[in-house]
């Protein structure tokens, strides 16, 4: 590489030539032209490659043609290479800010055609709106400038180089440069092009900027307007019909602060806007107003005074197959997806999102941290050692990029904090940049993460903490040191709204204790909530060598660093599709609460300013899962913060069914983002009699036998099932080992509170070295009684002393076959467990089993510690709906509290199972799948688990629960399955013989 390339690709200034202070993203009138669209493109594996391709006529023709805005590796098939994803892992040597002579560059051209009539006398400024990461333009043969900051937008005066008719621009994209050290967010590396290109005309007496900065104070609104426009663009008019406003300022001497009576407010929950325009004789610049005021005060975050709670994700730009390309269609569905599921807040994770998004949620309604484009992840690696954060030639580039940031989205009502960025350490840049948003806006509050002692910043934010540790933070008095605090910073820490900007780790089958947070806010009015990480799963759409679509994560582009699937972490799957943990959440922040109390049912609003008019109230009764009778409560208007009471209607118990009450909040109208009857929040009651189970009938005649006979449907060879209800079938066998999770993979922290029993091993690694994967049974005696049999086997593995003992007793009883199930562990087994269950492996025999009908909990999946969505009732599902297309197979499908369970053949049943409770009441749940837990656990993706002819049935009397330890806290102690004794109890039937009890 020339020393002239080197220079370039390690500059760390943010930008050169004729490049243009940041302002407002602006809906103006004013002529433009959109560049987006086919490009002339050439990729070169080094920087090295001549210059000449900018001149005017330079030949193209062999180039390919790209679009633009897109990734270059997201095209051509790996003709352009192929995305990398790392978490903090840099993708090539530290060594600041020198990056290798191997970084590959592309190179775009287009022909552009200027009106005529545009005026000569007009500015024409070259606007891009993302580009990654270092980007050098030309037009018409003219270097303009260069800039980086991929995720920030850049204009370049170009009026000296254009011309009325064809133009031609040029713009070289180094993948690598100076400004990838401060862009180490956990995201895939995708360069090139993928935001906008455009091409403005500023005209002569235009608006250069406007800021209109609200405020609402018991139905007063003010406007404190901001414009940047030269003398000629005055008289300036400002225009609200709907509030009667028609403002004219004839001077900059003129614009003053207005008060504006009768204006309804802004918030996450009522996003009122108002059209506004500022206009001058040769510009109009349409804005869309939300009045609303934040503060601080004390200890609680505020807006128009009243306390924010945040039911927040973090959100990446992600798509399976654009990248990070905005399309406005899918964004919208996203936003009123995220809204069915009551999230209420959105952190823009790690970097300003297309402009166009922050219009949706403004419209929409979500409290917003916008977050800079800002990360030094990989500096940890190396003790942060020259950590960019903290060395002050970095100054002027942590100080543009904040400054893009607060001056692109300043006119947004829902953006309420700033963030500074993400895991970039701590040091003076940060400082200073927050020092800078200060000045800039003194109204919204700075945020960032990793200031733990407060220095610079307003709110206390921290990462993943655990319950426990939460509880400190919120609890008024508590006396604990807080981390990375002295005990003089974590008293001033104490005084600040505290946020967790991420929290409940969503990858894979979890988070569990999500409602165990929730909580908290409730009880500490210092805790505002926080941010799942995070939405989506960022996949990227991928085939195998024989065509099957899968979902690509970090290694399967052959990265030389990566980070796995760690970037499937989202509780939406690549394709859209809500996993169990987004139901999970809805259920745990629905902002409608119920409790029950002599007939009568107590509603709490516990939205911040919506009432409860939008809702309408329905109940049903369900005998069994199946309804008898249903209709609307007659509820009150509940205002925010407030609560109401409602008469129960009557409900008719069954005296021979489980009878259950379900009440629903549902919208009484359709709204932008849901339809009429969408379902809010809801509860249940259970009415129904107790009823003890059957007693297990003694057996005292019990003698030495072979093992094999018949008792009802069950067919028995040397005490093994052979065939039950006329099928082959095998088991049941000692299930103990469930495909690990994401979570279960993970190292243990040692943290207090945590069951694993070696800091720094995961729970997976204990299961496979106590060989919990691969346990063998030796039987240890045959026995029979009248019509029951009964075997005692000794199960273990490999290498192993400790074991369990299993007692299996089938007899027939009230006309089905009852099968109890004895698990007693033997001392010296090292970890929790994964699960106690027992597993029937059911061949296809030309009719697999291939769905289920189920009175119990669902309709999703649930755990011990993610139980929150689930409901009683009667459900029905295919086999392949049971479990979830993880990315990464892992245990799933499991559901809890089984009551019955009827197998099938497409319409035909096959079998019917009813779970008895144990001595404590406790009902085991049910997993139904295609594959063993030890056939999922060594697939990576979906398509490598092998063709299956058999389904597989495990009845659990418990699992372990989920925890978030991807990231974040083991499972909480009470939902850890420790080695114990348990008993699973089993009524089966061919037919519709069962008795309900």
């Amino acid at each position: 590489m020339t020393s002239e390339l080197s220079a370039l690709v390690s500059d760390i200034a943010p930008g050169r030539g004729a490049l243009r202070p940041a302002r407002s993203w602006l809906h103006s009138d004013a002529p433009s032209l959109s560049l987006n669209g086919p490009w002339r493109f050439r990729l070169s594996p080094t920087a090295s490659v001549a210059q000449d391709f900018a001149a005017e006529g330079f030949d193209d023709q062999q180039w390919d043609s790209i679009p633009v805005p897109s990734h270059w590796v997201l095209q051509g098939d790996g003709a352009y290479g192929r995305p990398i994803y790392t978490n903090i892992q840099f993708p090539f040597p530290i060594d600041p800010p020198h990056v290798p002579d191997e970084n590959p560059t592309g190179d775009y051209r287009r022909h552009f055609h200027v009106p005529a009539e545009w005026p000569a006398t007009d500015r024409i400024v070259l606007r891009f709106d993302g580009v990654e990461s270092l980007f050098r333009v030309w037009v018409n043969g003219v270097e303009i400038g260069s800039a980086s900051g991929s995720r920030l937008a850049h204009e370049f005066d170009v009026t000296s180089a254009v011309r009325p008719g064809d133009n031609v621009v040029a713009v070289r994209v180094h993948q690598w440069s100076a400004a990838s050290y401060v862009e180490d967010q956990d995201q895939w590396w995708l360069p090139g092009i993928f935001r906008d290109v455009t091409l403005l005309v500023r005209p002569v007496g235009g608006i250069e900027d406007v800021w209109l900065r609200t405020g609402f104070d018991n139905g007063q609104g003010r406007i404190d307007p901001e414009i940047v426009a030269d003398s000629t663009a005055f008289p300036l008019t400002l225009r609200i019909p709907e509030l009667g406003i028609e403002q004219v300022w004839s001077s900059v001497g003129d614009v003053k602060p207005l008060a504006i009576a009768g204006v309804q407010p802004w918030s996450a929950e009522q996003p009122r806007l108002y059209d506004a325009t500022v206009s001058s004789a040769s510009e109009r610049i349409a804005l869309r107003v939300g009045f609303r005021t934040v503060e601080i005060r004390g200890d609680q975050f505020l807006v128009n005074g009243h306390r924010v709670v945040f039911h927040g994700v973090n959100r990446h730009e992600a798509h399976p197959e654009r990248g990070r390309v905005f399309d406005e269609e899918h964004a919208r569905e996203d936003l009123a997806r995220m809204k069915r599921f009551n999230v209420n807040a959105i952190r823009t994770s790690h970097y300003p999102p297309h402009p166009r998004l922050l219009d949706l949620a403004d419209e929409l309604g979500f409290w917003v941290i916008l977050e800079c484009d800002l990360e030094t992840h990989g500096f940890d690696k190396l003790g942060w050692a020259g950590n960019p954060s903290d060395d002050p030639t970095w100054r002027e580039a942590f100080l543009d990029r904040i400054q893009r940031t607060v001056e692109r989205d300043k006119n947004h009502p829902s953006i309420v904090i700033w963030s500074l960025g993400n895991e970039a350490g701590t040091g003076s840049n940060l400082a200073a940049m927050s020092a800078w948003v200060h000045t800039r806006d003194a109204e919204r509050p700075v945020h960032y993460e990793g200031d733990y002692t407060g220095d610079y910043t307003d709110i206390y934010s921290r990462m993943y903490t655990s319950v426990a540790e939460t509880e400190e933070i919120g609890t008024d008095g508590a006396r604990t040191t807080l981390f990375n605090c002295t005990p003089s910073q974590s008293i001033r820490q104490r005084t600040k709204p505290f946020l967790l900007c991420e929290y409940a780790h969503a990858m894979g089958n979890g988070p569990g204790a999500l409602d165990e947070y929730e909580a908290l806010v409730h009880r500490h009015p210092r805790l505002h909530g926080g941010f799942v990480w995070e939405w989506r799963d960022h996949g990227i759409l991928a085939t195998t060598p024989d065509g099957t679509p899968y979902y690509a994560y970090g290694g399967d582009f052959a990265e030389v660093v990566h980070d796995g699937n760690f970037v499937m972490d989202g509780m939406l799957l690549s394709n859209d599709v809500p996993t169990p943990s987004l139901h999970e959440y809805k259920a745990v922040t629905q902002p409608i609460r119920f409790t029950f109390d002599a007939g009568k049912v107590a509603i709490s609003n516990l939205r911040h300013s919506a009432d409860t008019s939008d809702l309408r109230f329905r109940w049903r009764v369900e005998h069994d899962g199946t309804p008898v009778a249903s209709g609307d409560l007659d509820v009150p208007v509940v205002t925010a913060g407030g609560s109401g009471r409602a008469e129960l209607p009557h409900v008719a118990v069954s005296p021979d069914a489980e009878t259950w009450l379900t009440i629903e909040a549902v919208l009484a109208a359709a709204t932008a983002w849901a339809p009429e009857g969408h379902l809010v929040a809801t509860t249940q009651l259970d009415y129904s009699v107790r009823r003890p189970a059957p007693a297990v009938r003694p057996q005292g005649d019990w003698h030495p036998g072979d093992g094999t006979l018949t008792l009802g449907i069950a067919e028995f060879v040397s005490g093994s099932l052979a065939r039950l209800a006329g099928r082959a079938v095998t088991g049941p066998r000692l299930e103990l080992f469930r495909a690990p999770t994401d979570n279960d993979e993970s190292a243990s922290d040692g943290v207090a509170g945590s069951d694993a029993s070696i800091p720094g091993v995961s729970h997976a690694e204990l299961w496979r070295s106590e060989g919990l994967d691969r346990l063998t049974s030796r039987r240890l005696s045959v026995s029979h009684a009248a019509d029951a049999l009964r075997t005692l086997d000794k199960v273990s593995a490999a290498n192993s002393a400790a074991f369990v003992m299993v007692e299996s007793v089938w007899s027939l009883e009230d006309g089905a076959l009852e099968l109890r199930v004895e698990v007693e562990p033997s001392s010296g087994w090292r970890s929790v467990w994964p699960r106690i269950g027992i597993r029937f492996d059911l061949p296809d025999d030309n009719a697999p089993i291939d769905g289920a009908e189920w009175f119990g909990l669902g309709p999703l999946e649930s755990y011990p510690d993610s139980l929150r969505a689930a409901r009683t009732g009667r459900f029905a599902s295919t086999i392949q709906d049971l479990t979830v297309d993880y990315a990464r197979p892992q245990e799933s499908g499991h559901r809890s509290q089984l009551r019955r369970l009827t197998l099938s053949n497409g319409e035909t049943e096959v079998l019917r199972l009813e779970a008895l409770p144990d001595l404590y009441g406790r009902r085991p749940g049910y997993t139904l799948s295609r594959h063993t837990p030890q056939q999922i656990a060594k697939g990576r993706h979906a398509f490598e688990l092998p063709e299956s002819t058999t389904s597989h049935l495990t009845i659990d009397a418990a699992q372990h629960g989920l925890g978030s330890r991807a990231c974040g806290p083991d499972v909480q102690p009470e939902f850890a399955l420790r080695p114990q004794a348990r008993t699973i109890r089993l009524r089966l039937t061919s037919g519709r013989e069962l008795t309900k009890y």
